[in-house]
């Protein structure tokens, strides 16, 4: 009965199972010409769901299209997502900014905000069809679709109290799931066949977990001492303002099941983005997602200059920090001076000379 339930979890993850339509031939015209660079950056980000600390990091703003038909004509009318990233050499993160009126219900996912990256793993794995392995739901498993691997992190606040952080917790060891706040870690090989990570056709392996930990916030909550859950639903519905959805990662993860990306240092991942939002306060469907680009997006995981990075972390943001510079820099001085005046007065201060025939 449990693993039952776990391929029907697995199945309806993100509700692509029945939905998943296209309606004519795909066709894609993508910018080749967009680079998201992770640049390093130790010790700025707190993982909080708040983007201040991402002020001075650079990002691409994108428009969100339908998934399944990018027209520009259907594109997501509340205005674009910018996407962010870093990395401090241990851990990659992520910002995913976007506009959009306040919509929250408690417990309903589908009548709140969502919103998904996916990686590639397998070398044939393609952007379309999530992986693109062509075998259907009764055969697609680890062997017939070696290589078409995907991994995706998939956020759902309907459960999720802003601020608060999710993801990867002791309760859900040896699984991709999060039962508090619905942000799980996913692998697919298409559409169709996607799953929790440590779960499959081919069997749940308790070596898997969710490696993924993030928060979201929206610019009208007014509160910054920390929601709880009788807080809910935190804010008016309606309210214009901009959502945003911080997460990290560590960039290399113990999965030895093919179901995570992994980032080197220097070398370059291909990803994208979704975003789910629902509409004039409809549910939104599985399908019925806007994505950044139709095609993979290069993601560049910058060895950058650790001298330079700790200078741009340490600088003076503030007048206060000049102060306290220039206050420690006049004690040097005037402790220099001091010294230099003990010594002229110690050498004035010599024994006096006295003649041999003197003595």
């Amino acid at each position: 009965m449990l693993r039952f339930l776990v391929f029907f979890l697995a199945s309806t993850l993100i509700g692509l199972v029945s939905t998943h339509k296209e309606s004519g031939e795909w066709r894609c015209h993508s910018d080749s010409g967009i680079q998201l660079v992770a640049e390093f950056r130790p010790g700025i980000i707190t993982l909080d769901g708040h983007a201040d600390d991402w002020e001075d990091i650079n990002g691409f703003e994108f428009s969100l299209l339908p998934a399944l038909d990018p027209h520009e004509d259907d594109a997501y009318k509340g205005g674009k997502m910018t996407v962010k990233a870093l990395h401090d050499g241990k851990d990659v993160f992520f910002l995913l900014q976007v506009d959009g009126v306040y919509a929250y219900s408690k417990g309903d996912n589908k009548r709140c905000p969502s919103v998904s990256l996916m990686f590639q793993i397998g070398e044939n794995a393609t952007y379309h069809n999530m992986g693109g392995c062509k075998e259907s739901p009764s055969t697609c498993s680890n062997k017939t679709c070696h290589g078409y691997e995907v991994d995706i992190m998939h956020f759902s606040i309907g459960n999720a109290i802003p601020g608060r952080l999710y993801g990867s917790n002791p309760s859900d060891a040896g699984s991709g799931d999060d039962r508090f706040g619905h942000l799980i870690d996913v692998y697919a090989w298409n559409p169709h066949c996607q799953y929790l990570d440590g779960h499959g056709p081919s069997g749940d392996d308790t070596s898997a977990q969710n490696d993924w930990k993030g928060a979201w916030w929206h610019s009208s909550l007014s509160v910054h001492s920390g929601f709880v859950e009788g807080d809910s639903p935190f804010s008016s519905n309606g309210q214009k303002g901009t959502y945003y959805f911080e997460f990290s990662r560590p960039l290399r993860t113990m999965d030895r099941l093919q179901q995570d990306a992994q980032f080197k240092i220097g070398d370059s991942s291909k990803f994208s983005a979704a975003f789910w939002y629902p509409i004039d306060g409809n549910p939104w469907r599985g399908s019925g997602h806007f994505t950044i680009s139709c095609n993979w997006l290069p993601l560049d995981i910058n060895s950058g200059d650790f001298t330079s990075a700790i200078a741009q972390t340490s600088a003076p943001r503030s007048s206060w920090d000049a102060a306290v510079a220039f206050s420690l820099l006049m004690s040097v001085v005037a402790f220099c001076i001091s010294v230099f005046v003990w010594l002229r007065v110690s050498r004035s201060r010599g024994i006096p000379f006295t003649p041999m025939n003197n003595l």
